[in-house]
């Protein structure tokens, strides 16, 4: 089992900066990809930032030149820098991690969510 928690959001007053960071703990063999997702009130979960373990990184198009998606050192976190920010990217920001607990043992966790608020 693969544990997700996650931290770093808060209030921010439009145009600041925050960072998030979320780390996995537990039976991991491998991790494929890294993603933060957010979801705003009254709306659907929407991918925001992605990266793989190739290092490859993709943003949704509302967050490119503003956002930027990182793993540490150890692999096992990632992170989410976040710059200009607009009161559009208030939400929940979930994190999400793929990989493989042994060589036949696919994990896809979801940490519990942190929240963001950017105040105009």
């Amino acid at each position: 089992q693969v544990q997700l928690v996650e931290s770093g959001g808060g209030l921010v007053q439009a145009g600041g900066s925050l960072s998030l960071s979320c780390a996995a703990s537990g039976s991991i063999f491998s991790i494929n990809s890294m993603r933060w997702y957010r979801q705003a009130p009254g709306k659907q979960r929407e991918l925001v930032a992605h990266t793989t373990s190739g290092g490859s990184t993709n943003y949704a198009d509302s967050v490119k030149g503003r956002f930027t998606i990182s793993r540490g050192n150890a692999k096992n976190t990632v992170y989410l820098q976040m710059n200009s920010l607009k009161p559009e990217d208030t939400g929940v920001y979930y994190c999400n991690v793929v990989g493989y607990s042994d060589i036949s043992r696919r994990f896809d966790s979801w940490g519990q969510g942190t929240q963001v608020t950017v105040s105009s």
